[in-house]
């Protein structure tokens, strides 16, 4: 096992884990926030055994997924606006559960867990049949373009995955407000979609015939 592997692996999950529960209870003023709890655990029990299946099975693709820095300028500042969203949506979420501005009814939380999970299951469905997924965009050695399976429906499933998964968390939390800034994230991805593209269409094989062979980008017979 490749000890540094594990140790930044684990450092970053608990640093994620830290992130996130003091940006939902901090702002809510306490630890009785249930949906806060919920959100918690269906975002990092899934992803701490998924941590463990590719740490076993795939520790390269593990160590693309943690790898963060990017060398497109345009992807650096999605990154930033995906941070300022991702801050906004966690903080209003517990300033709305601590003052109860527009909250939403537990059962819209559970309708929200469900469409997360089946959003978490569609990305693991996308890392098993693509290994070249990076969180940067880069073209890497020997990559070949994928067109079978989810990728010969939309040429990005595994955005289509987080826009549901993004989304969703909100309703999990049942707040308004949080929903209504994540909605951001959609120009967001869109944005980091045509660079994307561009980058791949100028330095990997088959992508342009790709391109022209899926039509659509997101979401099937829309976008």
């Amino acid at each position: 096992m490749n000890k540094e592997l594990l140790i930044k692996a684990i450092s970053r999950f608990t640093a994620g884990v830290l992130l996130v529960m003091g940006l939902l209870f901090i702002p809510a003023g306490t630890l009785n926030y249930p949906q806060a709890w919920l959100l918690t655990g269906i975002l990092f029990v899934p992803m701490f055994i998924a941590g463990l299946v590719m740490m076993k099975k795939n520790p390269e693709l593990l160590m693309k997924r943690l790898n963060v820095r990017e060398e497109e300028s345009e992807q650096r500042e999605v990154i930033l606006l995906s941070g300022i969203m991702f801050l906004a949506a966690f903080i209003s979420a517990g300033l709305s559960f601590r003052f109860q501005w527009l909250m939403l009814p537990f059962a819209v939380s559970m309708t929200g867990t469900i469409l997360f999970l089946a959003s978490y299951a569609l990305y693991a469905e996308v890392l098993r049949e693509n290994t070249y997924l990076s969180r940067t965009v880069e073209v890497q050695e020997n990559q070949k373009v994928i067109d079978t399976g989810l990728y010969g429906v939309v040429r990005h499933p595994m955005y289509m995955a987080t826009v549901v998964l993004f989304l969703s968390m909100p309703l999990v939390l049942g707040s308004v407000i949080s929903f209504m800034i994540m909605l951001f994230y959609i120009p967001i991805i869109v944005k980091r979609i045509r660079n994307e593209e561009q980058v791949l269409k100028n330095g990997l094989p088959g992508y342009a015939g790709y391109m022209e062979k899926v039509k659509y980008r997101l979401i099937p017979f829309l976008w």
